[in-house]
């Protein structure tokens, strides 16, 4: 066999060991959130704060509607239509929402609308980012008043002292520990298993509730009551956003491979496992997770689904930092410190400012809800909302950029929205239970980004009308002779050959120009990423003007040194241990005649005033920073 024949020979056993390293790691990261759903979702079902009578019917309907549940929401809504729908490799709701704006040439009243909607189901993400981590960790510790209730006065110390290490030790990153986030998670989901399969074998017959019958007749016979119990069901299903989400880590096959694979089969064993375990001992329906397991296995049993747990909100936790750092980009937040934990994995990042504040908000809600049960009841509202604005913005991307029929799209979405509708229906008497706390939390979330977004654009039309065009200050140079002395001079500016007000204020006061001038603007485009070859365009202006223009995706961070690196690969060489940055310090004037409440004006001023600093943020020496004051009213 020749040497090429060898190398394509291995480029298969290469390709499958890539698969399964990425499904590994996707288990660990993308699938923690929903394969910890079985501490307490049966259980709310039965015991609850809506708990229904453990009768067989009630157990078959229950678990009916979970099994199709999971089938309708997960497997075909998100990974066979959804999934669909990535922009250019990324998902989540931001991804649908660029795609909106990418691909709509007008900006109509519509249009806005459901790009506003978009950006609420991303705010409504940082809710379940602080529920989550704390009705996890909280559900696998309660396991101590299994073993003894002597044990039950520990559970909030233990809870509060693990969720703060957690935050704490963010800072950190997750690279040397995210290593084992995939093995932990794999013996997590086999250990359900094989739990599952020790009661079934009791029951075989609790497959019988794999017909949507049951479910169906369990709705009619059970009235509104059994409808409500709909809210806890659909907690079996809480965390199917983040496939969605995480997709640009891992790709769409692992995530599928693992979840038809491993998850689905493991949830539904687990699942009907407890079930079966109800069928002969209703009144294990206080814990039925913890009741499945032996006696002599709880300590281990709860050490292992306490680090379950720690992963999973693990891995809400670094969802929040991407959603964050991706609407710093898009314009929707303030610049924030952003802090890579890993010079190898680009997507580990650690935002202080979200920690510290995700932080106080999860121990918060441990202290107030006393109990997971309780924090179930605040569970759910946010998460449905968001799946309910994916769907419809799928339905939109996919008439509007696939050109697919009404019918081609129309039925399968029809599906999603009555599942959608009606789990946001029985969801919704929980509001008065502890579910207002992540919705307040999603509109705080959107005032604050819609004020920062229209407070930048004022501004920005202001600061449109203080620049002038490079041909105006092409000819003011010639006509004042404005000296020239050597170097190199770098402002950054918004828009184009537009001259920034900062150079025009330079040559005012000091009557001199850097004999190179670079002015620099940040282009971001509606994807993830842009290769380094495309990401940067160098016009020579003429008289020593230079136009570099970076484009950026709203995963990345910005930085001048890397694009300077990058601008001499292409011939113009810009010392930066040299240069001299100017940078435009904006000072704002509250004036109630403009467009903005003041209450909104005063908000935005605020935003302004605690913004991470450019230079920091660009990652500008800061030694080579000069700062020209600038008067902007809002």
């Amino acid at each position: 066999m020749s040497e090429i024949e060898k190398s394509n020979s291995n480029k298969p056993v290469i390709q499958k060991n890539s698969l399964r390293m990425l499904a590994l790691a996707a288990l660990g990261v993308v699938f923690g959130d929903i394969g910890t759903s079985p501490l307490y979702a049966i259980r709310e079902c039965f015991h609850g704060e809506y708990g229904i009578p453990v009768t067989p019917e009630n157990i078959y309907g229950v678990l009916s509607l979970m099994f199709w549940a999971l089938i309708i929401i997960v497997s075909v809504k998100y990974l066979a239509y959804i999934f669909q729908a990535d922009n250019r490799g990324e998902g989540g709701v931001i991804a649908l929402t660029a795609q909106l704006k990418k691909h709509s040439p007008s900006v109509s009243k519509g249009r806005l609308f459901l790009i506003g909607m978009g950006i609420f189901g991303a705010c409504l993400l940082y809710g379940d980012g602080m529920i989550t981590p704390a009705i996890s960790v909280l559900s696998a510790v309660e396991g101590l008043k299994v073993v003894t209730l002597e044990f039950e006065k520990f559970v909030i110390p233990i809870t509060l002292l693990i969720l703060a290490v957690l935050f704490l030790l963010q800072k950190r990153g997750t690279a040397k520990i995210g290593a084992l986030f995939g093995p932990i998670i794999l013996i997590w989901f086999l250990t359900l298993a094989v739990l599952g399969i020790r009661e079934i074998i009791s029951h075989p017959m609790i497959f019988k509730a794999l017909s949507p019958t049951y479910g169906i007749s369990f709705l009619i016979q059970s009235g509104l009551h059994g409808f409500t119990v709909l809210g806890a069901v659909f907690l079996v299903v809480t965390g199917a956003e983040a496939l969605y989400a995480d997709l640009g880590h891992f790709g769409k096959k692992p995530i599928r491979l693992v979840w038809f694979g491993l998850v689905l089969p493991a949830l539904v064993i687990n699942y009907f496992g407890q079930g079966a375990l109800l069928l002969s001992n209703p009144a294990e329906a206080y814990h039925p997770f913890y009741a499945m397991v032996p006696s002599w296995a709880l300590i281990p049993m709860l050490i292992l689904a306490t680090c379950a747990t720690i992963i999973a909100s693990q891995a809400v936790i670094t969802g929040v930092f991407s959603l964050t750092r991706q609407a710093i980009q898009m314009g929707y937040l303030p610049r924030l410190k952003i802090v890579h934990t890993s010079s190898r994995h680009f997507g580990q990042i650690y935002i202080p400012t979200i920690n510290w504040l995700m932080m106080i908000a999860t121990l918060i809600l441990v202290l107030g809800f006393q109990s997971s049960s309780k924090l179930a009841a605040a569970y759910g509202v946010a998460v449905t909302t968001t799946m309910l604005i994916a769907t419809i913005l799928f339905y939109v991307i996919a008439r509007e950029r696939w050109s697919w029929g009404f019918f081609k799209v129309g039925i399968p979405v029809l599906l999603f929205l009555i599942a959608d509708i009606a789990f946001l229906s029985a969801n919704l008497n929980k509001i008065f239970h502890g579910a207002w706390f992540p919705l307040v939390l999603g509109a705080v979330a959107m005032i604050i980004m819609s004020t920062w977004q229209q407070g930048r654009k004022y501004l920005s039309e202001q600061l449109s009308k203080m620049v002038m065009p490079y041909e105006t200050m092409r000819d003011k140079i010639a006509e004042e002779k404005i000296q020239r002395v050597k170097g190199h001079a770098i402002f950054l500016t918004g828009r184009p050959k537009n001259i920034p007000v900062a150079l025009t204020h330079n040559i005012e006061h000091f009557k001199t120009l850097h004999s190179n001038i670079i002015l620099l603007n940040f282009s971001l485009l509606e994807i993830p990423r842009v290769p380094n070859m495309e990401k940067l365009k160098i016009d020579e202006l003429g008289s020593g003007f230079y136009q570099v223009t970076a484009y950026y995706g709203y995963m990345e961070s910005p930085s001048v040194p890397k694009l300077l690196a990058l601008a001499k690969g292409q011939g113009l060489d810009i010392p930066i241990e040299t240069s001299s940055f100017f940078l435009g310090r904006e000072k704002l004037i509250v004036d109630g005649g403009h467009r903005m409440y003041r209450w909104r004006a005063h908000l935005f001023s605020f935003l302004s005033r605690n913004a991470y600093d450019a230079s920091a943020f660009f990652e500008i020496p800061e030694d080579r920073v000069i700062e020209v004051g600038i008067r902007l009213t809002v």
